[in-house]
C-alpha cells in the first residue's frame, strides 16, 4: 500500500492497483471466478486482478460504486464494464454528455470518458459482492491517493457501501466530515470543507446494481438527473 501513498499521478496509481495481493479471500476468489467462469464467457481470458479507476485523468467528477463484479470488471478489467450494471451508467453518462459512447464491452471498445471518473473503495471482486470491513481498510489506501491526485469537485457515490467508505477516507484526509455522519440516501447533496483544498460535494445516488434497475429503485431519469446535479456543480468542461 506504500506503493499507493507513492504513485505520482494517476497513471501510475493505476499501473500499481492490480499488482496487489493484499486480502487472501479476495485474491482467492477473483482468480477461481477467472478459472471457473461463466458459460456465456468461457472463452474469454478473465483480468482476475485488482482492478484500476477509468476515466479522465483530470476528472472533476469521480463516481464511486463499491467493487468490480465478479464477471463484469474481474473479466473485462475496467471499472462498470461488461455488465448490466456498468450498462445502465455509462447509457447515463453518455445520455448527459460525460461518455463518448453509451455501451462498454471491453478495454479495448472505444469508450472515453470526459471529466468524469469511476471509481471504488474496494478493488476486487469479493464473493456475494459483499466485501468485509478490513478488506475496505486495506483497498482504502488506494481511493485515499486517487482523491488525493484528482482532487475532484463532486463526488457521486452510488449506494451506502460507498458513502460509507468515502466519507472515512475524506474525514482521515482533513475534510470536516459532519458527526454524526450524513446518512446515505438518494439525491443527498452534502458539502464538505477542507482547510488547505476548499471545497468538495459529494452527491448519494443508489448504486445501479440489478437488484435496483430491474425493479425500479433506480430508473435512468433518477440517474440522470444527479449526473446533471454534478455538471451544474462544476460547470462545462474546458
Amino acid at each position: 500500500m506504500r506503493a499507493a501513498a507513492g504513485a505520482a499521478d494517476v497513471a501510475a496509481l493505476d499501473a500499481v492497483v492490480p499488482t496487489c495481493r493484499a486480502c487472501p479471500r479476495l485474491v482467492e476468489w477473483r482468480e477461481l471466478v477467472g478459472i471457473e467462469k461463466r458459460a456465456a464467457f468461457r472463452d474469454e481470458t478473465y483480468w482476475a486482478r485488482p482492478v484500476p479507476g477509468f476515466g479522465d485523468p483530470r476528472a472533476r467528477v469521480l463516481v464511486v460504486g463499491l467493487a468490480p463484479a465478479a464477471h463484469g470488471a474481474n473479466r473485462t478489467g475496467r471499472m462498470f464494464t461488461g455488465d448490466r450494471s456498468g450498462d445502465f451508467l455509462f447509457a447515463a453518462m453518455h445520455r448527459t454528455g460525460f461518455a463518448s459512447q453509451a455501451t462498454s464491452t471491453s478495454r479495448d471498445d472505444g469508450l472515453t470518458l470526459t471529466d468524469v471518473r469511476v471509481t471504488a473503495p474496494v478493488r476486487c471482486a469479493p464473493p456475494a459482492n459483499d466485501p468485509t470491513p478490513q478488506e475496505r481498510r486495506t483497498c482504502g489506501p488506494f481511493l485515499a491517493r486517487e482523491l488525493a491526485l484528482l482532487r475532484p469537485q463532486v463526488v457521486v457515490v452510488l449506494g451506502a457501501f460507498g458513502w460509507q467508505a468515502l466519507l472515512s477516507t475524506l474525514g482521515e484526509q482533513g475534510w470536516a466530515v459532519p458527526r454524526p455522519r450524513p446518512p446515505f440516501a438518494h439525491g443527498t447533496e452534502v458539502v464538505l470543507s477542507h482547510p488547505s483544498i476548499g471545497s468538495l460535494t459529494v452527491l448519494g445516488c443508489f448504486h445501479v446494481s440489478q437488484q435496483n434497475t430491474f425493479t425500479g429503485r433506480l430508473t435512468p431519469e433518477m440517474l440522470d438527473a444527479v449526473l446533471r446535479r454534478a455538471r451544474a456543480l462544476v460547470g462545462p468542461s474546458g
